[in-house]
């Protein structure tokens, strides 16, 4: 069972693995998911956003509509506080920087996104460099990301737009590097919101495991 960081009448924050959907998709064998699980214990929790199934960290819950309803507009505003920790292919050139590139679906390629300066929804990261490790085949870099926008796979494009894809990507990463590892190498590894009822600031971490 996931991790629960936070637990009170209206919130929920759990830790989850990499590798479990966050809700179910289609098929009766992928619906097994965190919010099935979170459910299983507290029925009321209704899940605020989404991670990919590769992607491990933070999940925030709700417990009633009326909290679902004020998280989801703190998303929309941008006043939720996200940051992630990647480990991508190659050196990184700049210490920080911005990625902004607008993304949207890979029609034929579902649910593989794309960058598409026409048809494409704006979406902004923001990145800093953590590390610079190995040389060579083995180089890579390890780098905290805050995304402005919540675009799906927007970190993912992103870093492979720079030329440094996610180490394990298994949509992104070239095929040869994604066998190399038993996991993507991304991250969720803080949030920060406003408690919608109390108004007290909250902040929780989750260790990087990898």
């Amino acid at each position: 069972m996931p991790n629960v960081l936070h637990l009170d009448d209206d919130l929920l924050v759990v830790d989850k693995p990499a590798g479990l959907l966050s809700v179910p998709a289609r098929g009766a064998d992928r619906q097994d998911c965190l919010a099935a699980r979170m459910q299983a214990l507290h029925p009321d929790a209704l899940i605020v956003h989404r991670l990919d199934a590769a992607t491990s960290g933070l999940v925030l819950f709700a417990r009633s509509l009326e909290m679902l309803r004020r998280m989801s507009l703190a998303f929309e505003q941008r006043t939720v506080g996200k940051e992630y920790v990647a480990v991508v292919e190659g050196h990184m050139a700049h210490d920080e920087g911005e990625i902004d590139l607008p993304l949207c679906e890979d029609a034929a390629n579902r649910p593989r996104q794309i960058i598409d300066p026409v048809h494409g929804r704006r979406a902004l990261t923001r990145y800093r460099v953590l590390a610079r490790l190995g040389e060579g085949a083995e180089a890579c870099t390890r780098v905290a990301l805050k995304p402005v926008t919540g675009r799906a796979h927007q970190l993912r494009v992103h870093l492979l737009a720079l030329g440094h894809p996610i180490l394990g990507d298994p949509l992104y990463a070239p095929p040869a590097s994604a066998a190399c590892f038993t996991r993507m190498h991304l991250h969720a590894t803080r949030i920060a919101f406003i408690h919608p009822r109390t108004r007290v600031p909250l902040q929780f971490e989750s260790p990087v495991p990898f």
